[in-house]
């Protein structure tokens, strides 16, 4: 079985974040990366389990310029047996997921895993958009999966309960929580790393339907108001004069 994992490199969930050039860019400054977490714990361990030992080959592929060879190296350490990175600045998801399609197009990969989303965008696109660019079923939010031969058999949470699912390879899926348990690079992973192939190839230039015009941070937040709880009138009040949402 060979299978494809899309990472992503994100910022850490603790950076400040700020935008620099009048607001028409990320402000990376002082600001640490780390693989996707959605991408890093449940849709590449579950590659990494399903191919280990003789079954089949794991390869990650990352979009991004050469400062992103340590979070694809990560990968590699927890268990990936290639890498490959598409030598563009991302600037769209849609542009990403062109990249990818463009190159799994021809190299015969039974399965193309991704996280459900990534943390900075939260977007939940890029799958679903490499299925379509390949002409491929695309299962999202998948919580479980087991392959035979050539079946997936998939199970995600749906509101009251679990939705079972069966989808024939090759296939695209998104990993949520419950898809695998997180693994932590030991050393001999990590020293491995260092000697397992890690691909560069040219993007595709394909054509860009997305552009920036500006970022904006979010509203801080407002004061509290705290009624006591018999005083259901003023309660009432606020919801409707000042909330607005009655």
């Amino acid at each position: 079985m060979k299978i494809l994992v899309c990472i992503s490199k994100v910022p850490d969930t603790t950076a400040k974040i700020s935008f620099t050039d009048n607001n028409t860019a990320f402000n990376t400054s002082g600001v640490q990366f780390i693989m996707n977490p959605y991408d890093e714990w449940y849709a590449l361990v579950r590659a990494v389990e399903l191919t280990e030992d003789g079954k089949g080959e794991t390869t990650v592929i990352n979009v991004g310029p050469a400062a992103n060879d340590a979070i694809i190296r990560k990968g590699l350490a927890i268990g990936a047996d290639k890498a490959v990175r598409v030598d563009a600045e991302p600037k769209s998801t849609h542009q990403v997921a062109e990249e990818i399609a463009n190159y799994a197009k021809d190299k015969g990969f039974d399965l193309i895993l991704t996280g459900k989303e990534t943390i900075d965008y939260n977007g939940s696109e890029l799958g679903a958009m490499v299925a379509e660019m390949l002409d491929q079923p695309y299962v999202s939010y998948a919580t479980h999966m087991e392959v035979e031969g050539t079946t997936a058999s998939i199970k995600r949470d749906i509101e009251g309960g679990v939705e079972l699912l069966e989808v024939d390879l090759p296939a695209v899926v998104s990993a949520a929580k419950g898809m695998a348990e997180q693994r932590i690079p030991n050393m001999r992973g990590i020293m491995m790393a260092k000697r397992k192939p890690l691909e560069t190839v040219p993007a595709s230039a394909g054509a860009e339907h997305v552009a920036v015009k500006s970022y904006e941070l979010p509203a801080a937040k407002g004061s509290v108001n705290l009624i006591d709880a018999e005083n259901m009138d003023e309660l009432v009040r606020l919801l409707h004069e000042e909330a607005k949402v009655i």
